[in-house]
């Protein structure tokens, strides 16, 4: 049986790359900065750069995946998805730009307020426990003729994210590691697949999950993707499984899946704060890593950590640490 991860090509990445940069959604290429030109603290003697997808369009890397979905997908459609939030907005603003129909599949431990900013594009939202989204998507499909986009899991969506992988090789061509949140896998995947077909054998790509929300983890050790009842303050980093096609991609380009608390999740998001910079629990995963000493091997390294989004309201800080 043909490998499915076989189907995402230097090529097809580059093409997406292309479409992600002329798409009419306006992604930004984001800045990359010294880690060093910030007032973060830093335990381990190496040169970091900070990605600042916090500072994308929609507040998140996930409109790159979306621009190049809806690129290759008929407008005026009528597309259902599931989401914690991030791709659910990107979603929704692709809806409203492309004159698309659309329903988001929230679980119910995703803040209210981003039900409410999804809703405010004109896409309809339907809250259910995380164990029934997908029962709730395969009702749309049967019943209401709707075309399922997925949210990590499918392979244009990860040849767009694949364009945050060429952005990192045009500031720093050879890095030694790179650090990236996982939820699903679909960014962990594109970014992977980006380095490793241009050519950075050598670099170690690390993806990062929450010790309550390790699908990707276990899915490693397990050698298949698996589910889990997942549960986390990093909501965006908590589906109840891992993607096929992304649990193909990291296991033939990812180095590793390191774990990290919720706790530590909360003091990133509170250290990220006080040097200025806005990010929600699961963009600061990759940062709370570095801080927590997770990635072996970093020092005098060139290491590259992705700030994944910045989607985060002031009442969710007041449950975070000064």
């Amino acid at each position: 049986m043909a490998d499915p991860s076989d189907c995402i090509t230097l090529e097809i990445l580059k093409e997406a790359r292309e479409t992600v940069r002329t798409s009419p959604l306006g992604v930004i290429n984001t800045p990359m900065i010294p880690w060093s030109q910030t007032t973060l603290p830093l335990n381990v003697p190496c040169n970091i750069h900070i990605k600042m997808e916090n500072m994308q369009r929609t507040g998140s890397f996930k409109i790159r995946g979306v621009a190049n979905q809806f690129a290759r997908r008929p407008a005026g459609g009528h597309f259902v998805t599931m989401s914690a939030g991030n791709y659910g907005k990107s979603f929704a603003f692709a809806s409203k730009h492309y004159g698309s129909r659309g329903k988001v599949v929230m679980p119910e431990t995703a803040p209210v307020s981003r039900s409410i900013l999804i809703q405010s594009f004109g896409v309809d939202v339907e809250r259910v426990p995380t164990s029934g989204l997908m029962d709730v998507v395969n009702r749309c499909v049967r019943e209401d003729n709707m075309t399922f986009l997925h949210s990590y899991d499918d392979m244009d969506l990860i040849a767009g994210h694949a364009s945050l992988g060429f952005e990192i090789l045009e500031a720093v061509p050879r890095p030694d590691v790179v650090v990236v949140c996982c939820g699903g896998g679909g960014l962990l995947a594109g970014v992977a697949a980006a380095l490793k077909l241009s050519g950075c054998g050598g670099t170690r790509i690390y993806g990062v999950e929450p010790e309550g929300a390790c699908t990707m983890y276990r899915s490693f050790i397990e050698k298949k993707p698996v589910g889990m009842n997942t549960k986390s303050i990093a909501s965006g980093l908590a589906p109840p499984f891992a993607g096929a096609l992304p649990y193909e991609l990291c296991q033939r380009y990812v180095e590793d899946v390191v774990l990290i608390t919720d706790e530590e999740i909360k003091r990133a998001v509170s250290t990220l704060y006080q040097a200025g910079l806005l990010v929600e629990p699961s963009g600061s995963a990759a940062f709370a890593a570095v801080a927590n000493g997770r990635i072996p091997d970093i020092q005098g390294k060139t290491v590259i950590v992705i700030l994944s989004g910045g989607n985060i309201g002031k009442d969710e800080l007041t449950n975070f640490p000064d």
